[in-house]
């Protein structure tokens, strides 16, 4: 018995010391834990639990010259709740008023909130959303409920912000305004201007702490920004909005007319390079017509006969022709080795000076003197374009620029044919804004400019970095060769291929284009094109206009298609800005208006041709001074006038109708 109460006791002895041993263990882990490696666990703790979530930076906006807004950054805010934050007690006492002020201002029945939020309550769910997309003045509303005007902690309010690009003069521009925004796949696509500029747009992103709440979602843990995000540059543009409104509407008119495929408008300043207005242009696949791509800058492709004043001011300048040399062109067909020349008029032209030759675009006339001068040394021609700039790009800060393409004689696939196929503008490529670029020079008598879509950055309303005028050839050619074309040109409008859209009242000048494209495929399909500049004495815009594939059966001549829209769009910002005397070669100037009306009406009378600035004055008195001066005045409103469809400066002869609006 005696030994058996012994093995009992050692069996005992046995367990005690390993339980002991084990709890010695045990503490020596603990401690070790929480002073060997507690930093360690807390760190895997605090990643598990907490995070920096980052806050995109609200991108600077995009204006116009004028201030109007292109492109601005908005905030918005998703609300949410987490109720099992906030005591039974608040709960209890708030939940009906904020179900009621919910209601009010997100329109559902406040039974329906009231429910909603109890279920969330009884469910634990401490995510529950209360709506999305809220503007700024709506956020602050919100936050001012019952509950939530408690804050994060004791009213379990869920505030993430986020921001949306928004366009205030809708789509047009687009391509050129363009995006930065990256896809699911997380490749970043940068078009435009806010790829160009984003460097300075993007600003810097902001940090904001989170904790991790049931089923993997995160919450704010307060309200504040744990380091704030830091708003971009603003970018100011050379757009105008109105003269981008004119080139958008004349242009989507023409493509939907002529049911063309798409189509591109480009409005510069001569002297300055300055873009002002852009229009890209695409048929959907399901009607209509939106920015498809921006065809003037990345589209390249066979100019046409807008080509031949490239042809023209290289021969000049190489003193091989003279605008008075004469050329026959027979029939209207001429044959080069296995292929055949021909003009657009059966028949042809017969014998004319080149001068004739360009106003008439005989493809014929400029074939058969070229091949004749440049035959034996065809690298010479090509050379001179070259040194005009022709084979480079313009070197744009937007992305995609197209490249041009001006074959040499050395090049593996030259022929026989190449010469005088390339003289009227086949076997060369150059996009649009390439092309205006050319004619943009010749109208500034030589000197070949950069184009420009942005003047200058700015930082909180201060300049950062401006954006002057860059000169790509102070002289691509002799003033004399340039003084030469720009008569060509005027005559093409006044008695040649553009006769149709002269204008007694308004001089322009330009060169029609018509170009067969793809024709090894099928033929039919063309490009329609005309390139020039307005008034036609003293240079103020250059603009081209081109059209690819409008139906054949409407009609597909440059002089039909893309003349027109020229044409209109010239008038019309001739009409609705103040704009050149070309008289007196002098700037019309704004005639300000004068806080004594008696005293304006004066000054007014004085010069019955220029439209006053009415904004300002009460309605009662424009009416009466511009019912005065001849005109049919259209108004709507009271008080003092804020808007007039006519713009003061402008001469109104030939103008019978203003609208002003209070």
């Amino acid at each position: 018995m005696a030994v058996k109460e012994k093995n009992i006791l050692n069996r005992l002895y046995f367990v005690a010391t390993c339980m002991f041993l084990f709890a010695i263990a045990v503490a020596v882990k603990l401690v070790n834990i929480q002073l060997v490696e507690g930093g360690k666990y807390k760190e895997l703790a605090q990643i598990s639990n907490f995070k920096n979530d980052t806050i995109t930076a609200n991108r600077g906006n995009i204006y116009a010259a004028d201030g109007s807004l292109l492109a601005t950054s908005m905030p918005k805010y998703d609300i949410r709740i987490d109720v099992m934050t906030i005591s039974q007690k608040n709960f209890s006492k708030h939940v009906k008023g904020l179900a009621d002020s919910l209601s009010t201002m997100l329109g559902e029945p406040s039974d329906f909130y009231l429910k909603k939020l109890r279920i969330a309550r009884q469910t634990k769910n401490r995510y529950l959303l209360i709506t999305r997309g809220l503007g700024y003045a709506d956020y602050m509303r919100i936050k001012s409920f019952p509950l939530f005007k408690l804050g994060a902690y004791k009213g379990g309010l869920i505030v993430e912000q986020r921001t949306i690009r928004e366009h205030p003069i809708g789509k047009m521009a687009a391509r050129t305004i363009g995006h930065d925004r990256k896809d699911e796949e997380g490749y970043y696509s940068r078009v435009g201007i806010e790829g160009a500029f984003r460097e300075f747009l993007r600003g810097s992103e902001g940090y904001q702490l989170k904790q991790k709440i049931a089923k993997g979602q995160w919450k704010p843990i307060d309200n504040a920004n744990e380091v704030e995000p830091k708003d971009g540059y603003d970018v100011v543009t050379t757009i105008d909005v109105n003269m981008q409104d004119i080139a958008h509407q004349s242009l989507l008119r023409q493509l939907e007319h002529y049911k063309a495929d798409h189509g591109t408008v480009v409005v510069m300043e001569t002297e300055t390079g300055e873009v002002k207005a852009i229009s890209n242009l695409g048929k959907a696949k399901k009607g209509g017509y939106y920015e498809r791509l921006n065809y003037a800058i990345g589209e390249s492709h066979e100019p046409g006969s807008t080509f031949k004043l490239m042809t023209m001011i290289a021969a000049l300048e190489d003193r091989v022709i003279d605008t008075s040399d004469v050329v026959d062109t027979g029939n209207g067909r001429y044959k080069f080795y296995d292929r055949t020349v021909r003009d657009s008029k059966w028949g042809g032209f017969g014998k004319v000076s080149m001068a004739q030759a360009f106003e008439l675009s005989s493809n014929v006339a400029f074939a058969r003197i070229i091949d004749e001068k440049y035959k034996q040394k065809p690298e010479r021609f090509v050379n001179r374009l070259y040194n005009m700039g022709l084979n480079d790009k313009l070197g744009l800060p937007i992305l995609g620029e197209g490249n041009p393409s001006i074959p040499h004689p050395t090049d593996k696939y030259w022929s026989g044919t190449s010469l005088p196929w390339m003289t009227h503008g086949y076997g060369v490529s150059m996009t649009a804004l390439q092309t205006l670029t050319f004619y943009n020079a010749i109208a500034n008598d030589g000197k070949m400019v950069k184009p420009r879509f942005v003047k200058e950055i700015r930082a909180w309303n201060k300049s950062y970095k401006s954006y002057k005028t860059e000169v790509i050839d102070a002289s691509i050619c002799s003033k004399e060769t340039a003084l030469k074309a720009k008569e060509m040109m005027k005559n093409v409008v006044r008695r040649g291929t553009a006769k149709n859209i002269y204008s007694p009242d308004f001089s322009m000048a330009g060169k029609t284009g018509t170009c067969q494209y793809n024709y090894w495929i099928e033929s039919g399909r063309y490009i329609s094109s005309f390139a020039g500049y307005f008034p036609a004495d003293n240079p103020k815009y250059s603009c081209i206009v081109v059209i690819h594939q409008p139906d054949k059966e409407i009609g597909y001549y440059g002089a039909d298609v893309a003349a027109p829209v020229f044409k209109e769009i010239a008038m019309k910002i001739y009409t609705d800005t103040p704009f050149i005397n070309e008289v007196e070669n002098l700037v019309v100037e704004n005639v300000l208006a004068d806080p004594d009306y008696q005293t304006y009406f004066t000054k007014a009378q004085n010069d019955q041709a220029i439209m006053p600035n009415v904004k300002g004055m009460v309605v009662m008195d424009a009416v009466a001074l511009l019912e005065n001066m001849g005109l049919q005045v259209s108004f709507s409103g009271t008080g003092k006038i804020k808007e007039q469809s006519i713009k003061p400066g402008v001469e109104i002869k030939g103008i019978k109708k203003v609208t002003i609006k209070s």
